[in-house]
């Protein structure tokens, strides 16, 4: 299985676990809630559906109805509901249990942030932690990379290098916000607000807490 497409599997139980609904739905759903997968089409996710199907991780209501992808000439849709198996069910929480080197990755890290409020909170920590380590040794790179092309390169492509350093930069200072609200609420302190990057506490006036990288102007 290509990394994409465990990433779709991994998404595709997760929407469904809240709720069945059929293919139409569910991709509106990816779209919305993982703008990575924007570039997904139904060639794609249909594939990973029947795959589901056949592992039996997922249940076609109405199967015997054939699959007509909407156009604007017959409006058709697809009136297959696709919902969890108990098999499916116990897979979804498999793969929530993960937290090795794949789930740090900007793709897969993205696609389980989306779901860390059905995520065991040691997982949690585990996934931002690595993350963070994943980040800083990007920034290690990055920056001998810009020292090391200063002189070769013209100021706009030397520009470019300093937004994608400053991007990384921007995420591990989230990241460390994130990590520190963890480990309050751990404890048992207030976590209402996530502690500003220099960790003196709640910026004042803000109550929102940080959204996800891949929601944010300018992420990696």
């Amino acid at each position: 299985m290509s990394r994409r497409s465990g990433v779709l599997e991994f998404a595709v139980l997760g929407l469904l676990h809240d709720a069945p609904m059929h293919g139409y739905e569910l991709r509106k759903r990816l779209n919305v809630l993982l703008g990575s997968f924007r570039a997904f089409s139904y060639g794609t996710l249909y594939p990973c559906l029947k795959n589901l199907v056949a592992q039996g991780f997922l249940v076609e209501d109405n199967p015997d109805v054939e699959y007509v992808p909407a156009t604007a000439l017959n409006g058709k849709r697809s009136k297959i509901v696709y919902r969890l198996s108990p098999e499916g069910k116990e897979r979804f929480e498999e793969l929530l249990a993960e937290s090795g080197p794949e789930a740090w990755e900007d793709e897969h890290f993205g696609v389980r942030f989306a779901f860390f409020g059905q995520t065991d909170r040691a997982v949690r920590m585990r996934v931002l932690e690595g993350r963070r380590s994943r980040l800083e040794e990007r920034l290690e790179r990055m920056r001998s990379s810009v020292t090391r092309t200063r002189e070769r390169f013209d100021d706009y492509t030397l520009e470019l290098q300093r937004h994608g350093l400053e991007s990384v930069e921007r995420e591990v200072r989230w990241l460390n916000e994130l990590i520190e609200t963890e480990r309050a609420t751990r404890t048992g302190r207030s976590a209402a607000s996530p502690p500003t990057s220099d960790g003196r506490g709640p910026a004042a006036g803000s109550s929102d807490p940080p959204g996800p990288p891949y929601d944010r102007p300018g992420r990696s």
